[in-house]
């Protein structure tokens, strides 16, 4: 389990000074005076994740060494400051050395060393508010994160799927899960599960030396940006997220009684929009408040792709101009059909499967042709009265 810590460093002086020394930059530790601090294992531990001989390192006083003892490879870092999350840093090596600390930073007057030293193997500058943490739940509004802080798991779950983090350290467990299945299907094993296929996983990424290719992205910021731009352009000044057993969604439209989910994705490939389909299929399933369901992609898709995802009842959102978006309702049936299939109530279709082969049900072909509609303001929905069809129109950027 990835383990979030939220780590104020930029809010004075000092912390500022750290950055420019630390994370701006790179810090030679194959030569110089921190090369010289390092015991053998050190070097050794960072070369194997640093082999150009070079790093981010930020560090905790001894007033933390108890919680820094629980740091690991792969862990997330936010570092804060000002009221937004100025970076994000995925844990390298971490360990205890007043000798390197001292060489990397000046000790605090009052505390003392920031012994608790570790590099940073992947460190992305961000300018993400406040607010969209906020927003994921288990979080309070006006919560300035003051001090180091330990996110338990449930916490850091949200945080990387809400923020859309990913690590180096799970795209290796992930290449290694899937090199141990491919010996185990050469070699007509049977396929490993659960706790041998976890402890595989360690011992395949444990054994490799792993170099973080340039331009490695953190985090992915397409789909939050575009979020934020939608539901400031319905109207909604504070975005809500729902969370269940399947996720966390993107967006929770509640306006005039409805209440959607929105996916939204960083592009208008089938293969991507096939992804958001399958999470709202997810989603809706284990959320009985449902009233729609909706795919949010940054342009308008390719007419094939929209009549895919309309046929399973779910509608399509797409960006047309800056803060404008128009959508592509699914027919009415087939809407009908799909909140039925998730609330679990029988369906026509599964009616006649049960009676007849036994088959599922399947969502029926779509009806007449959904129509497209440019944007609305909300004042027009207003007038026009919220629960039409014809005003399911998206508002223009406030």
């Amino acid at each position: 389990m990835t383990q979030v810590i939220i780590q104020p460093s930029y809010g004075n002086r000092a912390a500022r000074e750290h950055w420019a020394q630390t994370l701006d930059r790179e810090v030679d530790f194959a030569s110089g005076p921190v090369a010289n601090a390092l015991t053998a294992q050190e070097r050794q531990a960072l070369l194997r994740l640093h082999p150009e001989g070079r790093a981010r390192f930020w560090g905790a006083t001894s007033v933390h060494d108890d919680r820094m003892g629980t740091l690991r490879e792969g862990d997330v870092v936010l570092f804060t400051g000002q009221k937004m999350v100025r970076g994000v840093g995925e844990v390298g090596v971490s360990f205890r050395s007043e000798a390197v600390a001292d060489r990397l930073w000046p000790p605090d007057p009052d505390r003392g060393s920031y012994r608790n030293v570790y590099s940073l193997r992947a460190f992305e500058p961000t300018d993400i508010p406040y607010e969209e943490i906020w927003a994921l739940p288990g979080f309070n509004p006006g919560d300035n994160f003051m001090g180091l802080r330990f996110l338990n798991p449930d916490l850091s779950a949200q945080v990387l799927e809400g923020l859309g983090i990913s690590t180096l350290t799970e795209a290796e467990q992930e290449a290694a899960r899937a090199r141990r299945i491919e010996d185990d299907l050469r070699q007509g094993r049977s396929i490993a599960s659960g706790a041998e296929l976890v402890a595989g996983e360690r011992s395949h990424t444990e054994s490799t030396t792993y170099h973080s290719p340039g331009g490695t992205r953190l985090v992915r910021r397409t789909e939050s940006l575009l979020v934020q731009e939608y539901a400031r352009s319905i109207g909604l000044d504070s975005p809500e997220r729902s969370r269940s057993q399947a996720g966390l969604s993107d967006l929770v439209d509640r306006r005039q009684g409805r209440y959607e989910l929105v996916e939204a994705k960083s592009d208008i490939s089938r293969s991507k929009i096939r992804e958001a389909v399958g999470q709202l299929l997810d989603y809706g399933a284990t959320d009985q408040q449902i009233t729609s369901l909706a795919v949010l992609v940054p342009a308008r898709p390719d007419a094939s792709v929209t009549s895919y995802v309309n046929r399973y009842g779910i509608d399509v959102i797409y960006r047309t101009a800056p803060g404008m978006f128009a959508r592509h309702d699914a027919p009415a049936g087939s809407r009908e059909h799909l909140l039925q299939l998730v609330r679990g109530l029988p369906t026509e279709a599964s009616s006649t499967s049960q009676a007849g082969s036994g088959r599922p049900a399947a969502f029926p072909a779509p009806a007449a042709a959904a129509v497209t509609r440019p944007a609305e303001t909300p004042s027009a929905q207003n007038t026009r009265g919220a629960h039409s069809p014809a005003n399911r129109g998206v508002g223009r950027g406030l």
